[in-house]
């Protein structure tokens, strides 16, 4: 429903977007993610048609962004950063302007524009004027202008963002009622949000793309993932020169009594950490696998000197 193909974006002499090619089934939830300025939104820009790439281009359902301008538009819904509305109009006067914009009239246009106010749960606010509404209700009215026309993708730049978390588990929720029928991208700098909601995840760093999976298989590039963790009873001795023997064991961090044994790669570390413990006749208090970490995975793509494991 949505192809990139080699997005570049030139702004003076900074490439601020390289050579960045995906694609979004229907069905998706696509979390875009990246450190401030990466890329990110100048990539959902491109793919609107707010700015033109310098090279490359998109399809939206086919239609391209460059060749099919307005066709393209018509098939996305935007959400751009900071919620742009007009104060002065309350939240009805807006959503019956965007509906006229987009040629939706009559009963198609009020079928549509309730949909919208159900979807966001805006119906107690409708008379309001928009610059008397929390920073939560602007948002869900800036969403409820995109998805007024029922488009097959949808573009969510930080939907979420500085929203407290009843306003953001509302907007979640509207996400993942849409997910079934549509494309979407959302772009975010939560990785909770990425973990409930998304289906597929994009890294840029510096303007490329850095890793493309599932929140899980990305998730197995930490070097949590698979880590065992241990705490032993206070009169046990040093069992760091043991556990460093283990032939799947990559690194053994001990903090007081407790011991983190990180593998070369998930997989056998539990199986051969618990025969060695019953080998020994080794009982400890407290014994678990943990799962891998997104953050950690996302700082090693994105930072020169990202993988530094730290003990929690």
């Amino acid at each position: 429903m949505l192809e990139a193909h080699s997005l570049n974006k030139w702004f003076d002499r900074i490439h601020a977007v390289k050579d960045v090619s995906f694609r979004v089934e229907q069905g998706e939830v696509l979390g875009f993610l990246g450190p401030n300025g990466a890329g990110k939104s100048t990539t959902m820009r491109m793919l609107t048609g707010f700015l033109t790439p310098s090279s490359g281009t998109a399809r939206i359902c086919g239609h391209d962004i460059l060749a099919a301008p307005i066709e393209a538009r018509k098939r996305i819904g935007y959400l751009p950063e900071n919620a742009p509305v007009y104060d002065d109009m309350t939240v009805l006067g807006f959503l019956r302007f965007i509906a006229e914009a987009r040629g939706l009239s009559g009963v198609a246009g009020t079928t549509h524009l309730r949909k919208a106010v159900e979807l966001s749960h805006l119906d107690g606010v409708l008379n309001q004027p928009i610059d008397t509404l929390s920073k939560g209700f602007r948002q869900r009215v800036c969403l409820a202008q995109a998805i007024l026309h029922d488009p097959p993708v949808l573009i969510l730049d930080e939907p979420t963002d500085g929203l407290d978390p009843n306003q953001k588990h509302v907007v979640r929720t509207m996400i993942q009622s849409m997910a079934a029928t549509k494309a979407i991208i959302l772009s975010t700098h939560i990785l909770e949000e990425v973990e409930a909601v998304c289906t597929r995840v994009l890294i840029i760093a510096n303007g490329s793309l850095v890793a493309n999976g599932t929140p899980a298989s990305l998730k197995q590039q930490s070097e949590w993932a698979g880590a065992v963790d241990m705490t032993f009873p206070e009169n046990t001795g040093d069992l760091t020169a043991l556990f460093k023997g283990l032939a799947s064991c990559k690194r053994v961090e001990k903090q007081t009594q407790r011991y983190l044994l990180f593998p070369h790669a998930p997989g056998r570390l539990p199986q051969e950490t618990t025969a060695l413990l019953s080998a020994h006749h080794l009982s400890p208090l407290a014994f678990s696998v943990t799962e891998g970490r997104l953050d950690e995975v996302f700082r090693t793509l994105t930072t020169p000197a990202g993988k530094t494991s730290k003990t929690p």
